[in-house]
């Protein structure tokens, strides 16, 4: 996903404690740390002793804009109580990385050092705690170290899940800690209102291909950004998330689960296997309307003189129509948005488009204007008439939409 802009991400104007335990996984703290402050927060950095073998004060310093706090005999803070100051200035108390010992001293109340005094001093009703483990694969996977992950969960601790692959002393499996930018969204999604919690949303996203050959075929300039957008802005808002993507190069965003197609008919078919479980269908995707008339088996040559080949084509099925015209959708049970790329006249063939789909809500855009760019203006269509959702970065206006869908799905 590209950048969040600082004007839309839940994470400006929070002040963040970003902790740092022993490990080496603290190379990482310094890249979280930069993605923070670029994200609109202040971050205070709070190091053990552990941690600073592994990275330098210097560096975190540099990276936050601020002083490191590493000993609880600060003399810098007047009353020289560090631990309640700084604790009580802090929306969250984010380690990263938390270590299988500093863990296991949470658990029992351990404060032998600052960021140890700090977890415990904090005032759990408005401060939370948020640790990301990070630790070798037989570390993780200890009884002792599972017993302590759920009793820190059980004490109200938000323990975050661990990465799996490589590890430093050459093993292979689970206790990595995730990285820099699947930490910022899990901490993006901590921070974002759960308007849309115990809904199940589905999304298509990005082009169609529609094969000519095997080597050919026809698709359009469609990105799936959008899509992808929306996808991140559902998660974020407490939704579980079904991705549809077309033959796009893009991430999966952090929680969706993806379903990759290539063709329309492919995509209708992986909507329809998942339509019976949503509460929301959101089409964004650029679905070819036509597609070739029996694929050739083997690529089209071109010849000394010959003519191009005449193709014919049949119509692809309408997936937005078909879904807007189920049961789920007309008892109310699955609220249906669609999107209308156009290239002139916008509110006049959205306004068309809305009526034959027969959805309550259709989005539309310029197309030319859109495709292949991190922003868009949009241009929303119901029976109430239009609103216009100035130009954003697609990940603000996702934001939006969500919100409005959410605030549709009270009213």
């Amino acid at each position: 996903m590209q950048d969040t802009p600082i004007s839309s991400s839940p994470l400006a104007g929070r002040h963040l404690v970003l902790g740092l335990s022993g490990g080496i996984a603290c190379y990482k703290a310094a890249e979280l740390c930069r993605a923070l402050v670029k994200a609109g927060a202040t971050v205070q950095v709070v190091m053990t002793d552990a941690a600073a073998q592994f990275i330098t004060p210097v560096t975190m310093q540099a990276l936050s804009g601020r002083p490191v706090y590493s000993n609880q005999w600060d003399a810098r803070e007047g009353n020289n109580m560090a631990h309640i100051n700084l604790s009580r200035q802090a929306d969250a108390i984010v380690v990263a990385p938390a270590s299988a010992d500093f863990m296991a001293k949470l658990i029992h109340g351990g404060a032998d050092d600052l960021l140890g005094l700090m977890c415990l001093a904090r005032p759990l009703e408005r401060v939370p705690l948020i640790l990301a483990p990070a630790m070798n694969r037989e570390m993780y996977a200890h009884p002792a170290t599972q017993r302590n992950i759920a009793q820190l969960r059980a004490d109200g601790s938000h323990v975050l899940g661990v990465g799996a692959g490589e590890q430093a002393c050459g093993e292979v499996g689970d206790g990595r800690m995730l990285e820099p930018q699947e930490l910022l969204e899990e901490l993006s999604a901590f921070f974002s209102p759960k308007v849309l919690a115990g809904q199940h949303v589905l999304i298509t996203a990005g082009p169609t291909y529609e094969a000519i050959d095997p080597v050919r075929g026809i698709t359009n300039r469609s990105s799936g950004k959008m899509g992808f957008a929306l996808a991140q802005a559902a998660w974020r808002a407490g939704a579980q998330v079904t991705l549809v993507a077309g033959p796009v190069s893009l991430p999966t965003p952090r929680g969706v689960q993806r379903i990759d197609v290539q063709s329309a008919q492919q995509m209708q078919q992986a909507v329809q296997s998942c339509v019976e479980r949503a509460t929301v269908f959101i089409a964004s995707a650029a679905v070819a309307d036509w597609r070739v008339d029996g694929v050739a088996d083997h690529k089209i040559k071109k010849g000394e003189g010959t003519q191009a080949p005449a193709l014919s084509f049949v119509e692809n099925p309408d997936i937005l129509a078909g879904v807007a015209a189920s049961e789920r959708a007309r008892s109310g049970r699955l609220y249906c948005v669609g999107f209308a790329a156009e290239s002139h006249d916008l509110l006049a063939h959205a306004q068309a488009k809305r009526q034959r789909k027969g959805v309550p809500l259709l989005v539309g855009n310029i197309g030319p204007d859109t495709f292949g760019r991190d922003d868009n203006a949009l241009l929303l269509v119901d029976e109430q008439g239009s609103q216009e959702l100035a130009r954003a970065s697609k990940v603000q206006l996702a934001t939006e939409l969500v919100a409005i869908v959410a605030q549709r799905l009270r009213s």
